[in-house]
């Protein structure tokens, strides 16, 4: 009788298939001690259930793990938070401000950036000082921002402010001082100007001066200006005596600016001045008196000036004083004005004539002559001319003027006899 052995079990499905071992499921079910049972319709449809998660560690309970992950989270907030802080305030500072009309702002000395973004506010160039603030410091000006006087456009942003504050191109104001004004009428044309502060301490010397305009900030001072003007008059006298004519009768720079001053008050027009220069120099040369009008003014009314309703007289020529020159010999003791660069040149380098003589011709300029007889005709000639304008002056003031019930009567100039 011929009984099968079976073949050893190696527990791979696989493996036992292949050495022709199959076993019914019912039997495997018994051997595993569970009943399968087959699923119904509607459960075979459901989908499985999800899987339990896995149990959480004991690590991730920890309080040190959980605080964290508490600050961690908080850093993130933080970060999103500041980003969109400055993402607002960054296009807030270079968007258009509220300004409506151009403004002129006074940021003392010494203000802070605070006290600056508080003026800004209060004046309506920015509408707020915080992110003005912020800007600043982010941008690294806070100690860049100049004190002045600033004029902000319309609409001007908080960037823009921000620029011009550190630029420090603040208004500038100009004085400008004539040529031949005395020291006495510069400090007073100084003191009468509303924008300089502070008083000056002494009247400088006659002729220290350079007539010129000169720009400023709003807080200047009137002794800074006039230290400006001296230091401007030295440096212009040291060039123009290093190139005067070496032929000169002149001796020192002092000298120099007295005659330039003589010359200042004689002419005004600037292409007369080499001449009017060379005539003094020619009288000079001579040891001629330099008979000069304005010298007998300055001798008697000095740096405050001659009235304007004071007439010259021909008894003043007489006066003795030292600076008449109809009675001194030579230059004057110094100078009698403050001259500019043109007669200050002039002087250095006149025009080469033999002029010894000058009257004014009735236009604003003189005539020439190099002998006295042809200087007296010239005299005459200016005295018809000034007759002619006074009694125009005069037939002026009675025809806007006239006498109740009175005549206009025109006063007609009579013929010079030659």
């Amino acid at each position: 009788m011929n009984e099968k052995v079976p073949s050893e079990q190696t527990g791979n499905p696989e493996a036992d298939a292949a050495n022709g071992e199959s076993r019914p499921a019912e039997h495997n079910g018994a051997r595993s001690g569970r009943r399968i049972n087959p699923k119904s319709p509607r459960q075979a449809i459901q989908p499985e259930p999800a899987p339990p998660p896995p149990p959480r560690s004991k690590q991730a309970k920890h309080p040190l793990v959980v605080t964290l992950n508490f600050f961690l989270m908080m850093a993130v907030l933080a970060v999103l938070f500041v980003g969109g802080a400055l993402y607002f305030g960054k296009q807030r500072f270079i968007a258009e401000g509220p300004l409506e009309e151009p403004r002129t702002v006074l940021i003392t000395r010494g203000s802070g950036v605070d006290a600056i973004a508080a003026q800004l506010k209060r004046n309506n160039v920015i509408d707020s000082p915080l992110i003005f603030n912020v800007g600043v410091r982010l941008n690294e000006a806070a100690s860049r921002l100049q004190y002045g006087e600033y004029l902000f456009q319309p609409h001007v942003s908080m960037r823009e402010v921000m620029e011009i504050l550190t630029s420090g191109k603040s208004i500038l104001h100009a004085v400008t001082i004539p040529e031949g004004l005395t020291s006495q009428q510069i400090v007073d044309k100084l003191r009468a100007d509303d924008v300089l502060i502070g008083d000056i301490e002494t009247v400088p010397p006659e002729g220290s001066l350079l007539p010129e305009t000169y720009k400023f900030t709003r807080g200047a001072t009137r002794q800074q200006i006039l230290e400006q003007m001296e230091r401007a008059q030295d440096r212009l006298l040291d060039e123009v005596w290093g190139r005067r004519s070496p032929d000169l009768p002149i001796e020192t720079p002092e000298e120099l600016v007295t005659l330039a001053s003589i010359v200042e008050k004689e002419t005004g027009k600037a292409d007369e001045r080499p001449r009017v220069a060379a005539v003094f120099i020619n009288r000079l040369r001579r040891g001629m008196r330099l008979q000069s009008d304005p010298t007998i003014i300055y001798g008697l009314f000095g740096g405050a000036g001659k009235p304007s309703d004071r007439p010259i007289l021909a008894s003043d020529l007489d006066k003795e004083t030292e600076y008449n020159t109809y009675q001194i010999s030579g230059l004057p003791p110094g100078p009698i004005a403050n001259p500019g660069r043109a007669a200050l040149e002039a002087v250095a380098n006149p025009s080469r004539t033999d002029d010894l003589y000058f009257v004014a011709d009735g236009t604003g300029g003189h005539v020439f002559s190099t002998t006295l007889a042809d200087h007296n005709r010239n005299v005459a000639r200016w005295r018809r001319i000034e007759r002619t304008q006074r009694a125009a002056e005069e037939a002026e003031v009675l025809q806007e003027e006239p006498m109740p019930g009175a005549e206009k009567i025109i006063p007609r100039p009579r013929p010079e006899p030659e």
